[in-house]
């Protein structure tokens, strides 16, 4: 799919499958209130059970978080993390966590590199069912999910997803799952 018509899905409210650095994922603009709900629906998830989002870069997440004193969010992106940031307004992206915090991920991967020349926040979650195995391979996903989304992106070379989630990064320090 060229840059150009990708744009054009994620600002559609298209959902996506797709590879991060670690797993697979299951995405869509955080933007897209109905879309975001579609994903939620989609694994069975507790709708007040917050998502985290791709940042579109490191001025958006500046723009829109505050970022805990002595914390270098370089240090971290492009890479394997969630950040979880307190958002400078509670209500922003309220239908993607109604807390006044948001999880922040930018993975190392193609996909994440060309989502964010759309400047959107982005969903990211795993493509599985709440409490179901994490994907690293397209073969992982069950067909009802698949059969729910509107674009799978496929990894170039999935023997470089681990398969682990990404870790989390709580007040500036990393919190086992």
């Amino acid at each position: 799919m060229n840059l150009k018509n990708l744009i054009k899905n994620i600002k559609e409210g298209k959902l996506f499958i797709y590879p991060t650095d670690t797993i697979y994922g299951i995405g869509c603009n955080a933007t897209n209130i109905a879309s975001v709900n579609k994903i939620k629906t989609i694994k069975s998830r507790d709708k007040d059970k917050p998502l985290s989002i791709i940042a579109p870069s490191i001025k958006w997440i500046k723009e829109n978080c505050i970022i805990d004193k002595g914390l270098d969010i370089n240090k971290y992106f492009p890479g394997p993390y969630t950040i979880i940031l307190k958002k400078k307004n509670k209500d922003f992206l309220f239908w993607v966590s109604s807390s006044d915090s948001l999880g922040i991920r930018i993975p190392n991967s193609d996909f994440t590199r060309q989502i964010q020349k759309s400047g959107l926040p982005f969903i990211t979650t795993s493509v599985n069912l709440s409490g179901e195995p994490f994907a690293k391979s397209i073969n992982e996903i069950k067909q009802e999910i698949k059969n729910k989304v509107d674009i799978i992106i496929k990894a170039q070379d999935e023997s470089k997803l681990s398969g682990i989630p990404s870790r989390l990064i709580i007040g500036g320090k990393e919190v086992r799952r």
